[in-house]
């Protein structure tokens, strides 16, 4: 597992994901739904993408992201300030 911490990194690592995978950048953005620009900007390591194609693009990749030195999350019907139901 790669400990990415730039734009950069994350751009590197999943440009050597999709070149691991034999995809080309158009095939990749066919597969995330998303534009070629998209995925030519976010292995430039653009730092002003949409977060939610980012993820549809490691989705696609067969990935997942994980956040690693964090608290744990609470339940979602216990998050401070969650007015659903009540």
């Amino acid at each position: 597992m790669s400990s990415i911490r730039t734009t950069g990194q994350l751009g590197d690592a999943l440009r050597a994901a999709r070149k691991q995978l034999g995809l080309t950048q158009p095939q990749l953005a066919l597969a995330a739904g998303v534009g070629v620009r998209f995925i030519v900007d976010l292995e430039a390591g653009k730092p002003t993408l949409r977060l939610e194609n980012v993820l549809r693009v490691i989705d696609a990749l067969g990935g997942e992201l994980q956040l690693i030195g964090l608290p744990s999350a609470a339940p979602e019907d216990q998050r401070e300030g969650n007015d659903h139901g009540a």
